[in-house]
């Protein structure tokens, strides 16, 4: 493929017009045009389709169209305006966090691309993990053949045997069982390698994944779904490909290929960052143990049952010391207030948590411009018995640059302390 420097970075709720530069690339008509044709009929998530440009959602990632790439990165506040390589640094941080990139794993520990966008992250991990495993050395797997053989071996299919060999009386037609590199794993493998080398537009990546497809050796092309990896077992033999397996299906299965002009493939790798910013607070929450007996993620509990059917069910984002006197409700929500009272919707459900989970106290956990930290009390018209029930807001900023740690490292701390805090 070959290699161009159309690369788009945005943020989220930003729009793109229709001729906009960015980066020195023009979102020209044929870039318009492959968006709306991914967008289709049923539309995506990712963003809307605006007269002459698009819309961006709440969803942060990489869209590459063709071999134009476009980075959506998210915003909290404003503290660092519009500074690309902080916030694309703090995304990469908190999917690090949350488990996403799994920056432990031996193999990734040398990554090179530590400010490039994250869909070379992924590229360059992949890549690492397969180097990984042709340098110890593919694992073979039994596996049963059929066909023509110049020796007998295994059992004789004695009907194809006679149809394809009356005249050929020095071959035999057998079904028998090899030992080889030939199995799931590698060509899963392999078909990620070709799409990588089909789609990678980072010059520093593209001779390695030559390497790649010039040292691995050349599989069967499948077709791949969401059942292929299901049904995947990993033992103590196979355990290091689940790393480059889990990269895969996350590329396979998000790469729409365009099968009319066969021009504008598409990969999306997008994250919601409601459900980031939820899972990126727990897990903030989670490593500290001192002030909490337990903290649990989305806990659901029957709330309505139909005369037939199944239950309906209600669940917050985090519970803190669930089933304790002193537990306590958690709800995050990605969206800066700028000075705003919490929407009515928002301050209702805090209130049946409050009330359906026995909670001592319950809080709206949102990012912002500074730290801010707003009591309230609900005052039910009627009932004056729960008028003391206390539903915070907490709003935790990105925190100002410090040596020697990163962004995201202060804002986790930040996080604990203040609901520790809270707490007491």
């Amino acid at each position: 493929m070959k290699i161009t420097n159309n690369h788009i970075t945005v943020f989220e709720h930003q729009t793109l017009k229709l001729d906009q530069v960015i980066n020195n690339v023009t979102f020209d008509e044929k870039k318009l045009k492959a968006f709306q044709d991914f967008y289709g009929t049923e539309g995506v998530p990712y963003f809307s389709l605006i007269n002459k440009g698009i819309r961006f959602n709440e969803y942060v990632g990489v869209i590459q169209v063709g071999n134009t790439v476009v980075e959506v990165l998210p915003k909290a506040d404003n503290t660092y305006n519009n500074d690309e390589t902080v916030w694309r640094n703090v995304l990469i941080d908190m999917l690090k966090e949350v488990g996403v990139f799994d920056i432990h794993a031996p193999s990734s520990s040398t990554l090179k691309l530590k400010s490039n966008i994250i869909l070379n992250l992924y590229f360059e991990l992949f890549i690492k993990e397969v180097e990984s495993l042709i340098h110890n050395g593919l694992i073979k797997k039994y596996r049963s053949k059929e066909g023509n053989t110049t020796a007998l071996k295994g059992s004789l299919q004695f009907g194809k045997h006679i149809q394809q060999n009356l005249i050929h009386q020095e071959r035999f037609y057998v079904k028998h069982t090899v030992y080889d590199v030939e199995h799931l794993l590698h060509f899963i493998l392999y078909k990620t390698i070709c799409l990588l080398h089909q789609i990678n537009t980072s010059s520093f990546l593209q001779s390695r994944i030559a390497a790649l497809l010039l040292n691995f050796p050349e599989m069967p092309d499948i077709k791949v779904s969401e059942a292929t990896f299901s049904k995947l077992v990993f033992n103590r033999k196979t355990m290091p490909y689940k790393k480059a397996i889990e990269i895969a299906r996350l590329l396979l299965l998000n790469y729409h290929p365009d099968v009319s002009k066969g021009r504008n493939h598409v990969l999306a790798l997008m994250f919601d960052m409601n459900a980031l910013w939820e899972q990126f607070v727990y897990v903030c929450l989670r490593k500290n143990k001192v002030s909490f007996l337990s903290v649990t993620p989305q806990f659901s509990k029957p709330f309505w049952k139909p005369s037939e059917g199944y239950h309906s069910y209600m669940k917050p984002d985090i519970v803190i010391n669930k089933g304790n006197e002193n537990c306590i409700v958690l709800d995050t929500k990605w969206k800066n207030l700028n000075g705003y009272n919490p929407s009515s919707e928002d301050l209702r459900q805090m209130y049946v948590y409050h009330e359906y989970y026995g909670a001592k106290r319950v809080a709206l956990i949102y990012p912002g411009n500074q730290d801010a930290h707003i009591k309230g009390v609900y005052r039910p018209s009627t009932n004056y018995e729960f008028e003391n029930r206390e539903c915070s807001v907490m709003i935790v900023a990105v925190p100002n640059k410090k040596e020697g740690i990163s962004l995201v490292k202060q804002w986790q701390r930040e996080i604990q302390a203040k609901v520790a805090n809270w707490m007491i």
